[in-house]
């Protein structure tokens, strides 16, 4: 499982680890392709009308985001319709990374690992860490969010301290990217050496 706060990094140690020989699913992209599948999309226009598509006929998910975190009941209503149809995709593609010995080890990506306990599903969850002031910067500059919306989003998920603790390892990204790799590189080895072990 892979943890950690918004805009810390997860997706480049998902790269990393996905490099090294990890099989990895990015829940987020699951649910992008989840949200635009017509009847998801049709229900989304049934729910808060025609504004919710764009012109090219895709999902606004830019205006979706701004109905479901201005009121928790619209997103546990969005959360009901999606997250069972993400689960069906997962489980295909472990099913099929299971199938293929360059694999060797299978990684979770999702922003939700706690809230939707699929950390249960996961013999380890290595936590992103990385700096409030560098995930603001990262939010803003790469997501073009505005000053306090990461906070806003991240109250609504469980606290950070939390998911660190619970975690198995921790990953810093804080300096360069070769400092990142080499911390991704001895988890990974780490976590494959002590499976290696149980499973003998």
């Amino acid at each position: 499982g892979l943890a950690g706060g918004i805009g810390s990094g997860k997706s480049c140690v998902a790269k990393l680890l996905s490099e090294l020989g990890a099989g990895v699913i990015d829940s987020d992209a699951l649910s992008h392709q989840e949200i635009n599948e017509p009847e998801v999309r049709d229900t989304l226009v049934r729910w808060w009308g025609p504004q919710v598509v764009l012109p090219d006929g895709t999902v606004n998910r830019k205006k979706i985001g701004a109905i479901v975190f201005a009121d928790p009941s619209q997103r546990h209503r969005l959360e009901a319709l999606i997250h069972p149809r993400i689960a069906v995709r997962r489980q295909y593609l472990i099913d099929g990374f299971e199938t293929q010995p360059r694999i060797k080890m299978i990684v979770l990506d999702s922003p939700l690992l706690y809230e939707t306990d699929l950390d249960l599903a996961c013999d380890a969850v290595i936590f992103v860490d990385a700096p409030l002031a560098d995930r603001i910067a990262r939010t803003e500059t790469n997501r073009s969010w505005p000053p306090g919306e990461l906070e806003r989003r991240e109250k609504l998920h469980q606290p950070l301290d939390m998911k660190r603790a619970r975690a198995d390892y921790i990953c810093n990204n804080r300096s360069s990217l070769s400092d990142l790799r080499m911390q991704v590189e001895r988890i990974f080895n780490q976590i494959v050496t002590e499976s290696g072990a149980i499973q003998r």
